[in-house]
């Protein structure tokens, strides 16, 4: 593959299309709503009606408001994109004979949306590419980056130019990944791998899912960028097997790479060569942590270990290791392709760029949502989630899953960054965002994050095994009104120790839902008390 083949093959695909286009989710969430009984609906009622020649039926990724599927775009020429919600086969007649042919776009299926306030960046090909043709990805520029990178950039350049982005890890931490790699590059070895986290497995995320399933190659190219970078040679992704369709599509992503010499030897005919292969997670959330997820590749239990060394100094058979989620990675081509400037021009000082939320909870509009940092809570829930429903007033919004904590409603004009969440006694975490009404329970939702993480706990460290019970416990007193005026100084104290001696981030996060809860609402745990106790 050369980079003027790249470009013939993007010209290929852009002759052929056709005058009228219908773009239809194919991804976990469009599929459970019966979006192929509607493709293939749409097909058969083309034929019928002799729409061969201008008109094609595509598949694509997720479309982003997954609760308003089957969803689907359509592209007439010379006309607006429209996209259409809850597109189930009995809408499609009227469909091809009102908008396809009549040229006349249908207002009661229209999409009720706001996009004024997002910017795709990681999402920018989810709902547009076929997921499954890498034909398609490289018509949308793909893999010019890494043609781009691998020659005419040298591997210290693309560090630097990653440094300079800002681009920060979005698997949690926040660590800066332009550092990361370059700390794995400078680690002397024969061997070093780069690993893609897929390992997803906060309750109501699903941010990492949705890029797999609808974007496979920006991630795959991604890695690409990053292995040259930091002189890998073997990848791997690490996606859990819960996620069947995302493996399913990155298997074939990697195939469909190997088949046009985008992975393998002598990459673009460089001296640079790259493997990928994929590891199946079994579903253990302490995987998702950097040390058990080498474990865990490496055929051992999923154990974490304490750090230093670093991944990037001793990690996967003890060789440097990087180790970047799959938004990280979607990130990278569009770095190499608009530059580091115009990158860090988005977001705020220390946190650049965008964020990808899977909103979800008390909120009209749920779905997969991607906005600039800085971005107000606010400006997430009410203009692009479209507020509660039901007329109930918004109480808190969940961040960071498990590992994270609730902001209040009256928190809510809040800018986005890394800095900002966490004097809120919150985390950015991977991307979840859960916004709740007056009608829940906070003391419910500490006791559900805290049970999740109790379940979860590899039970390797004291603190995390015997802290985490003991507070469940503690909780489960209080809902059952048996609590004791001491069970929230008890539960303050092991939170603490939780947090400095735990082995692992899930351990140390683990009491962040009930400290936060306890910050803000502590009257509900108050009032759960037998009898009343004086506020601290």
């Amino acid at each position: 593959m050369t980079r003027d083949e790249l470009l013939k093959i993007k010209q290929e695909i852009l002759s052929k299309r056709k005058k009228a286009t219908v773009t239809i989710c194919n991804s976990t969430g469009g599929i459970a709503a019966g979006s192929r009984e509607t493709y293939q609906s749409i097909r058969t009622e083309a034929a019928k009606r002799g729409l061969t020649v201008d008109f094609e039926a595509k598949r694509c990724g997720c479309l982003g408001k997954c609760a308003e599927d089957p969803l689907l775009t359509v592209a007439v020429e010379g006309m607006p994109t429209v996209t259409y919600a809850r597109m189930t086969p009995d809408r499609v007649p009227a469909l091809l004979d009102r908008h396809i042919v009549g040229r006349q776009v249908i207002p009661e299926f229209v999409l009720e949306k706001n996009e004024a306030k997002q910017l795709k960046i990681v999402l920018r090909n989810c709902g547009i590419v076929d997921p499954e043709n890498i034909k398609d990805y490289i018509a949308q520029d793909g893999y010019t980056a890494a043609a781009k990178v691998l020659l005419e950039m040298k591997p210290e350049e693309v560090i630097e130019e990653m440094i300079a982005s800002g681009l920060r890890g979005r698997g949690g931490a926040g660590f800066p990944t332009g550092l990361k790699w370059r700390m794995t590059r400078a680690t002397p070895s024969d061997q070093r791998y780069i690993i893609c986290n897929g390992d997803e497995g906060d309750p109501g995320a699903f941010m990492d899912r949705g890029v797999l399933e609808s974007d496979p190659h920006s991630v795959l190219e991604g890695m690409l960028i990053g292995a040259y970078a930091m002189g890998a040679s073997i990848g791997y992704f690490y996606i859990r097997a819960e996620y069947p369709l995302a493996v399913e599509r990155v298997e074939r992503a990697i195939k469909q790479a190997y088949g046009l010499g985008l992975l393998g030897k002598n990459i673009f005919g460089t001296d640079f060569s790259l493997d990928l292969e994929i590891r199946l997670g079994a579903g253990a959330f302490v995987c998702g942590e950097e040390t058990a997820l080498i474990a865990s590749i490496e055929g051992k239990r999923g154990y974490p270990h304490p750090r230093p060394p670093y991944p990037s100094v001793k990690g996967l058979w003890d060789k440097p290791t990087c180790i970047n989620n799959v938004e990280t990675l979607a990130n990278v081509p569009v770095i190499y392709q608009k530059g580091a400037t115009w990158f860090s021009s988005i977001g705020t000082g220390k946190s650049k760029g965008t964020k990808v939320f899977a909103l979800t909870g008390k909120v009209r509009h749920t779905g997969l949502v991607e906005v600039p940092m800085g971005t107000t809570l606010r400006e997430i829930v009410y203009d692009i989630g479209g507020g509660p429903a039901q007329g109930k007033k918004v109480k808190a919004v969940q961040t960071g899953g498990p590992s994270g904590g609730v902001i209040p409603a009256d928190l809510l004009d809040t800018p986005v960054s890394y800095e900002n969440l966490q004097q809120l006694g919150s985390i950015m975490g991977s991307g979840g965002m859960i916004v709740m009404d007056e009608d829940d329970s906070m003391v419910d939702i500490a006791k559900f994050y805290l049970g999740f993480c109790v379940d979860e706990s590899c039970g390797k460290c004291a603190p995390c095994r015997i802290g985490g019970t003991q507070m469940l416990r503690i909780l489960e007193r209080l809902t059952d009104k048996k609590g004791a005026p001491g069970d929230l100084d008890k539960l303050r104290t092991i939170s603490l120790a939780m947090q400095k001696a735990s082995l692992c981030g899930l351990g140390q996060t683990a009491p962040n839902p009930v400290l936060s809860t306890l910050r803000y609402f502590e009257q509900e745990y108050r009032a759960l008390l037998p009898e009343a106790a004086p506020t601290r």
